[in-house]
């Protein structure tokens, strides 16, 4: 875990706990993102195509990865697969020139933890890191219990191992996705907050965040349709429930 010091109710994290991946085909660019990203204490890595990028990643050990999505030999969304397939939990930033609502969706889906659109003020983006790490690194106490075993219809799911297993199929959960769902386990037939799970898990309640969790609770209700029986309800004004219908 990353050695935090808390100064004036700020987390400031250990430079040795932020190395940073920065994969971005524009070279002036790329190379005052590393610079600056530098100057504010980040041991950074610049990669200039997609399969420099992935062979950065594998040589290296990084906390985050900061990637464009435009790029010559292998686009940022494909790169972003091949890494998620090693790695579920490494923070993703995508940069990107586009502002298109699937853009956004897709960089979501695949795992992105924040979606920055050209132009951006680096002071922005330095804003948009620290969060992520602040959230990353945070352990609420909501999500804090002795239970990682849940069984509910005819679904069970072990949170420690990140495997929700229904009628005997085993899926790999994501760490965003399984920390939902141990919040809707713990809170079995009753509502849990949409707020409260922001907070919880993304670490605060921001409209891109709450974008983030709604495709996670969609990604949840496709894995959990293989039981009839077993519902995530969205309760308007509330949040969100997880029912057994047949109980």
């Amino acid at each position: 875990m990353s050695r935090i010091k808390e100064v004036n109710s700020k987390f400031i994290y250990h430079s040795m706990d932020k190395s940073l991946l920065i994969v971005e085909d524009d070279h002036n660019l790329g190379k005052v993102l590393s610079e600056y990203l530098s100057m504010k204490g980040f041991e950074t890595k610049l990669a200039e195509n997609g399969e420099a990028g992935l062979a950065a990643y594998r040589a290296g050990n990084y906390n985050m990865i900061i990637l464009d999505i435009m790029m010559p030999k292998k686009d940022g969304f494909t790169l972003a697969r091949e890494i998620r397939i090693l790695d579920k939990e490494i923070p993703m930033i995508f940069l990107t020139a586009k502002s298109m609502k699937e853009d956004t969706i897709k960089g979501l889906t695949i795992g992105a933890d924040d979606y920055v659109t050209k132009p951006f003020s680096m002071e922005e983006l330095l804003l948009r890191i620290n969060a992520i790490f602040r959230r990353t690194h945070s352990n609420e106490s909501i999500l804090k219990t002795n239970e990682t075993l849940f069984k509910f219809g005819d679904c069970s799911f072990d949170s420690e191992r990140q495997f929700l297993t229904i009628n005997g199929d085993e899926i790999k959960l994501t760490t965003k996705e399984s920390q939902l769902l141990k919040l809707l386990c713990i809170n079995f037939n009753k509502p849990v907050s949409r707020t409260l799970a922001l907070k919880a898990i993304w670490g605060d309640d921001s409209y891109f965040n709450a974008r983030s969790m709604d495709v996670y609770i969609t990604k949840l209700r496709k894995h959990l349709k293989e039981d009839e029986n077993i519902q995530i309800l969205t309760m308007h004004g509330e949040g969100f429930k997880l029912i057994n219908t047949n109980q």
